[in-house]
C-alpha cells in the first residue's frame, strides 16, 4: 500500500481519486479508463477498490475497508476511517497533485475537499452528495470549496444553478455499462437456468453488512414465492466483493434452490422476469435492462430514526426518486418482511396489467438518464480543470477554452 511514495515524479501529471464504495469503485474505473485513453501519461492513486487497481490506480487504501451502511454503523470502523483520510491529507500536502477528483462518499470527501482547495489543489466532485435530500446547507461548502462538479441525475443540475459552482449534466455512467451481451436463450445456457417458468432474481446488495442484514428476509420472500409461482427458478449475482461463504452461511439455514453467480451479474439480472433489489445502485441496474422489481432496504433502528429526522425525500429507491414517485415498490426496515415482500412482487408479476405498466415506467426513466458518454465527458471535464490548474497555479478558475458539448454557467 505504500507503493505510491514514489509515483509522482512530475506533478503536472499526478492525479488522486477517491471513491470509498463499490459503485464509486465502478465509476472511478471508468472515469481513470477514459483519461487515461486522453492522456497516458497520468498517474493516478487514491482510495478505491479492486476495478480502479484494474484500471491503474496506485491504492493508499482499499475502499472495502471504509464502506458502511447507516449513521450509527460507521462507529466500529471510525479508526480505520480517519487513518484513511489522514493519509490522504498527508499525500496531498507533500505530493501535490494537479487534480483531486471526489466520487460521492460526502461524510468522507468533503473535509477533503476543503483541505485540497486550501493547498490550491484543483477540486473535481464526480456524482453530487444528495444535498437533496439530506443537509441541503452543504450545497454552499461545495460552491466554496469544489472547482467543478459533474452530476449524473438529470435534476442535480438544476439544483446547483443558484451557486457559483460549475456543475454540469454528463448522464448516468451506468447507461455505458448495463447491457446484455449475449442472447437470453445464450444467457441462460451459460447460467444454468431453464427457459421455462420464472426467473426472479434475488440482489442482496453489494456490501456485506447489508447482505447479513438482509439476504435471510429476502430468501425467506423468495420460499412464498417459490410455493405461488410454478417452476420457478432463483438467481442471485454475486456483487464483486462479497465473499461466496458469506452467501452460503446464510442459505444454510434457508433451504431453498439458489442459482448464485459469480462474474455474470448483468447476465443474471437480465433474464431475471422481476427482482427482489436492496436499495441503491443496483435498482438503477434493473431498471435499464427492464427488469420489474420491488426495492427493500433495512439499517439499525438508530440510524433509520435519525434518517426519518433529517432526510427529507419520499423514497429511498433511486428509480422512484429520479422518476418523483413509485414505479416500483418499497420496502423498508420493518416492511422488509418476506410475506410483504413476495406480495409486493406476486402483484407485479400477475396483477392485471401490472407488469406492463412498470415495464412502461422503468424505460420511461430510461430516457431521463441522459445520452450514453458520462465517462467520456466527465474525463474531458476533469482533464480541462486540471489544465487550467497548471497553467494558472493556484487559480483552476483561470479562463480556459470553453468545452462542448457543455454549457459554462459562469458565461454571460
Amino acid at each position: 500500500m505504500e507503493a505510491y511514495n514514489n509515483s509522482f515524479a512530475a506533478p503536472n501529471k499526478d492525479v488522486v481519486i477517491i471513491a470509498g464504495e463499490a459503485s464509486g469503485d465502478l465509476h472511478g474505473s471508468m472515469l481513470v479508463r477514459e483519461m487515461k485513453a486522453v492522456d497516458p501519461a497520468l498517474r493516478v492513486c487514491g482510495i478505491g477498490g479492486d476495478r480502479m487497481e484494474k484500471e491503474g490506480v496506485t491504492l493508499v487504501h482499499h475502499a472495502n475497508e471504509l464502506a458502511v451502511v447507516g449513521l450509527t454503523e460507521v462507529f466500529p470502523k471510525l479508526g480505520v476511517i480517519l487513518g484513511a483520510r489522514r493519509k490522504i491529507k498527508r499525500l496531498l500536502r507533500t505530493k501535490r497533485p494537479s487534480l483531486l477528483i471526489l466520487i460521492d462518499f460526502p461524510d468522507f470527501n468533503m473535509p477533503l475537499a476543503r483541505f485540497a482547495h486550501n493547498l490550491g489543489i484543483p477540486v473535481f466532485y464526480y456524482i453530487s452528495p444528495q444535498v437533496w435530500a439530506w443537509r441541503k446547507k452543504r450545497i454552499h461548502f461545495l460552491e466554496q470549496y469544489v472547482d467543478r462538479m459533474a452530476v449524473i441525475l438529470p435534476f442535480e443540475e438544476e439544483i446547483y444553478r443558484s451557486t457559483s459552482l460549475d456543475a454540469r449534466f454528463v448522464g448516468h455512467p451506468l447507461m455505458d455499462r448495463v447491457l446484455m451481451t449475449c442472447s437470453r436463450n445464450e444467457a441462460l445456457d451459460r447460467l444454468g437456468l431453464r427457459p421455462e417458468g420464472t426467473i426472479i432474481g434475488l440482489l442482496p446488495g453489494s456490501r456485506e453488512r447489508e447482505v447479513t442484514s438482509l439476504l435471510p428476509c429476502i430468501l425467506e420472500a423468495a420460499q412464498i414465492l417459490d410455493s405461488s409461482i410454478p417452476d420457478a427458478q432463483f438467481v442471485l449475482p454475486l456483487a464483486e466483493g462479497i465473499p461466496l461463504e458469506t452467501i452460503d452461511a446464510i442459505r444454510r439455514d434457508i433451504p431453498l434452490d439458489v442459482t448464485v453467480v459469480k462474474g455474470r451479474f448483468y447476465e443474471a439480472l437480465g433474464v431475471s422476469n422481476a427482482a427482489i433489489v436492496t436499495s441503491g445502485t443496483s435498482t438503477l441496474e434493473a431498471a435499464l435492462l427492464g427488469v420489474p422489481m420491488v426495492i427493500v432496504y433495512r439499517v439499525s433502528p438508530l440510524s433509520y430514526l435519525l434518517g426519518k429526522m433529517f432526510i427529507a425525500v419520499d423514497h429511498i429507491g433511486l428509480v422512484n426518486i429520479i422518476a418523483g414517485r413509485e414505479v416500483v415498490p418499497e420496502y423498508i426496515q420493518a416492511d422488509a418482511e418476506p410475506g410483504k415482500i413476495a406480495r409486493g412482487l406476486l402483484d407485479i408479476l400477475t396483477g392485471e396489467g401490472r407488469r406492463e405498466q412498470v415495464s412502461r415506467d422503468l424505460e420511461a426513466l430510461k430516457s431521463m438518464l441522459g445520452e450514453p458518454g458520462a465517462a467520456v465527458k466527465t474525463a474531458a471535464l476533469a482533464l480541462d480543470l486540471m489544465e487550467r490548474g497548471i497553467r494558472s497555479p493556484g487559480g483552476a478558475q483561470a479562463a480556459g477554452p470553453e468545452i462542448l458539448p457543455f454549457r459554462n454557467r459562469s458565461a454571460p
